[in-house]
């Protein structure tokens, strides 16, 4: 008999207090993280100051951040106790992220492009603007993201990955399926989903990443409080990181591969292993988190089991979702002969085999019935 958790797990006192920051900025217990950063004054000219000189001013500001962060969190100060910035850490964020548009390295593809002149676009093939597919309260989450009003999904177009399974394909391959928005509009849209019952925020895609300096306006004009989620395949630089991880409040990030030659014969991208791992290890210590790991058919020993391993022995407080719904699309689809490996759905054993091994790590799990 298969081994399913009910839905309840994820609703247990244990997972309560592996997402407790998340829960109580939902609940309107805690400010979210950007109302916080929004209180931390800059103290530095954006406009003379050299990108170097920003980023020491990040670095400075980050640590005052974490200090008022904790102090929040265990109500050792409330957030009206700080005066609103006139030029905060968010416009910092801002700034340097707008900064990097002009040599882009928001993802570890590192094209150094210049999103501003749009004769030559990068792999993501997103320029400096950014498009939304739409915007709903998704109920198709996981648990602690529905809930009774959904999670507030905005979905980017254009991907930093070329997934030949992709789902969602029709969103991530074509950066212009959407409608144009910046900050001020973002700000509006989450708002809305905000006023009218969503939990959190989620910014998907496609891959968020791309948008990293709407995404970071938009905050800069939003001011309900509100959990921020990332959903990313995780492939951002270093520097990226450096920008998410002080607004970031829930991280549901993807963990697909477990080796590099998995990820570049199926997505299409270099030192995935490296790069996701790494960035999973940030998110990890820096916030809450649930990781998603998709079973791919006969990918267990070089994917699902090392993935679950890594994830066992540096993310222990992370929430895993195992997931069973991969089925073949795309180009999968159209040619299975080319990846006979991935040309099915995973078997019923399989799926007990990737169950079974993360009960002996003590991962807590949900699979997906």
């Amino acid at each position: 008999m298969r081994r399913l958790f009910a839905t309840s797990v994820w609703q247990d006192r244990e997972v309560r207090e592996r997402l407790k920051w998340y829960y109580n900025v939902m609940n309107n217990l805690k400010p979210a993280k950007f109302l916080i950063a929004k209180r931390i004054a800059c103290e530095v000219s954006m406009e003379s100051s050299s990108d170097e000189r920003l980023w020491e001013e990040h670095e400075r500001l980050s640590k005052i951040f974490n200090e008022v962060l904790n102090d929040i969190k265990n109500d050792r100060m409330i957030l009206d106790e700080l005066k609103p910035a006139a030029v905060s850490y968010i416009d910092l964020k801002v700034e340097i992220a707008k900064r990097m548009l002009k040599s882009c390295h928001f993802c570890e593809w590192k094209c150094k492009v210049n999103r501003y002149e749009a004769k030559k676009l990068g792999t993501c093939k997103v320029d400096n603007k950014s498009r939304v597919s739409t915007w709903f309260h998704h109920f198709g989450e996981e648990p602690p993201l529905v809930g009774y009003g959904g999670s507030g999904t905005i979905f980017f177009a254009g991907c930093t990955f070329k997934c030949v399974f992709c789902q969602n394909w029709d969103i991530s391959q074509d950066p212009l399926n959407g409608a144009e928005v910046d900050g001020k509009r973002l700000a509006l849209i989450m708002r809305e989903l905000r006023t009218t019952g969503a939990l959190n925020i989620n910014f998907v895609g496609g891959e968020p990443t791309p948008n990293l300096h709407t995404i970071l306006e938009g905050i800069r004009y939003l001011e309900t409080n509100v959990p921020m989620l990332w959903n990313s395949n995780m492939y951002m630089s270093l520097e990226s990181m450096r920008l998410l991880v002080d607004v970031i409040d829930i991280w549901l990030p993807d963990f697909k591969y477990g080796n590099d030659n998995c990820a570049i014969r199926l997505s299409k991208v270099p030192r995935y292993f490296e790069v996701v791992s790494r960035n999973h290890k940030i998110a990890h210590d820096s916030s809450d988190m649930i990781i998603r790991h998709l079973v791919l058919p006969g990918h267990l020993d070089c994917c699902t089991k090392p993935v679950l391993r890594w994830i066992s022995e540096n993310c222990p407080r992370a929430l895993v979702n195992i997931m069973e719904q991969y089925r073949p699309e795309y180009i999968v689809a159209k040619r299975p002969n080319e990846y006979p490996d991935i040309a099915r759905r995973p078997t019923f054993q399989e799926m007990e085999e990737a169950y079974t091994f993360a009960e002996s790590l003590n991962i807590v799990y949900k699979p997906v019935s």
